[in-house]
């Protein structure tokens, strides 16, 4: 006999009037008013909107809530379809039957239409609600507690969970004291809220990295949860189905990590100027600040440099000229004495420059006023 043991409630329903309150019910929409409370301050601490979450929940919940009973249904068909089953009970959600996995999946297709229609990455958002969606769950386990369900295997152990004749299983209708699983899910989910509040203030992780954490260190937690309980559940492969699930999305999660991981920056290796500059093949892409310097000499590096041969100046002929040459020539001979026996000043001969060549100047033309003064004269 267990001498210490947690004690089931004496019911889990009020009447106010005709109106039945259920604390199912009562737990799962506290856990809603915290999350959608504690994501807007987180939400605002990064600098968005507050009032931002609560129109986004508007569209996350109730796919949420649907989500979380089809998964429970699809993956519990025979309590609902079965000969002798009432199909109608699908629908009864206060009698509980939320599968977390579908509450997240079509939950996350309502937060994205809702952060679609507010111009918010859902990624962001994600890791802003990652750690208040977490105590979210822990708040609504507590809902089994209230229904008597999602407890283990039958226990001896002081905080044990006495569960009343009405909803035992009947695989061991006699044993009266069973795992408080909806109890250690419930502490697990609180440890792994604080849990990210410390990564996030640590290493602030973004792009979804932080909700990925969460769903990793959930489904750590949750695998140990099922493996204590001993209630109807379909198994394939000696495993629950839950358990594959688990599974599953642990590994999903882990993936996204490593492909979202901080990838160091190359180091790129230190250059010369003229390096860079001979990297610049199209002059238009010099800036005023970084392009080269003006002048005759960085006009010339310029041209060298981007493959073209710098602007011939005007007058080119001239300028290659005898009289050109023989000036600057003269110049360097005034400048270097010794460097003046060099100069060859001695001028072309005409043929080797046709274009320098004298041409007659042309006579004006005769007009008929001049033929009429000679006429004249």
């Amino acid at each position: 006999m267990t001498l210490a043991y947690l004690p089931s409630p004496s019911q889990g329903v009020w009447h106010l009037g005709p109106f039945p309150i259920r604390a199912y019910a009562l737990c799962i929409l506290l856990g809603i008013v915290v999350a959608v409370v504690w994501t807007g301050r987180r939400w605002a601490a990064r600098g968005g909107v507050s009032e931002d979450v609560v129109d986004i929940a508007i569209w996350a919940v109730p796919f949420g809530l649907v989500g979380g009973r089809l998964y429970h249904v699809i993956t519990d068909p025979e309590l609902y379809f079965k000969s002798g089953e009432d199909p109608v009970k699908a629908f009864y959600i206060w009698d509980g039957g939320l599968g977390i996995w579908g509450a997240v999946a079509l939950g996350g297709v309502g937060a994205w239409i809702g952060c679609r229609r507010k111009g918010i990455k859902l990624a962001d958002f994600a890791d802003a609600m990652a750690p208040a969606l977490v105590l979210a769950q822990a708040i609504g386990r507590w809902g089994n507690y209230f229904n008597q369900e999602l407890y283990g295997r039958p226990s001896g152990l002081p905080w044990a969970i006495r569960i009343d004749p009405a909803h035992r299983p009947t695989n061991t209708p006699d044993a009266a004291f069973y795992q408080p699983t909806f109890l250690y899910e419930s502490i697990w989910d609180v440890a792994v809220a604080l849990l990210l509040v410390w990564i996030d203030r640590k290493w602030h992780p973004n792009r979804g990295r932080l909700f990925a954490i969460y769903v990793a260190a959930y489904t750590a937690g949750r695998s140990v949860v099922e493996a204590m309980r001993d209630d109807h559940a379909n198994r394939f492969g000696g495993l629950r189905l839950n358990d594959w699930v688990s599974l599953i999305v642990f590994l999903g999660a882990l993936a996204y990590l490593w492909l979202r991981r901080d990838r160091p920056g190359q180091v790129e290796t230190p250059t010369s100027p003229d390096t860079d500059q001979l990297a610049t093949s199209d002059p238009a892409a010099i800036g005023p600040e970084t392009g080269p310097e003006t002048g005759p000499e960085a006009s010339s590096e310029t041209g060298s440099e981007t493959g073209s041969a710098p602007a011939p100046a005007p007058d080119s002929d001239l300028a290659s000229g005898s009289a050109s040459k023989s000036a600057t020539d003269l110049d360097h001979a005034d400048a270097d004495p010794e460097g003046a026996a060099a100069v060859d000043d001695t001028p072309p001969a005409p043929d080797d420059h046709p274009d320098l060549e004298e041409h007659p100047a042309e006579t004006p033309a005769t007009t008929p006023a001049t033929r009429d003064r000679e006429a004249d004269e």
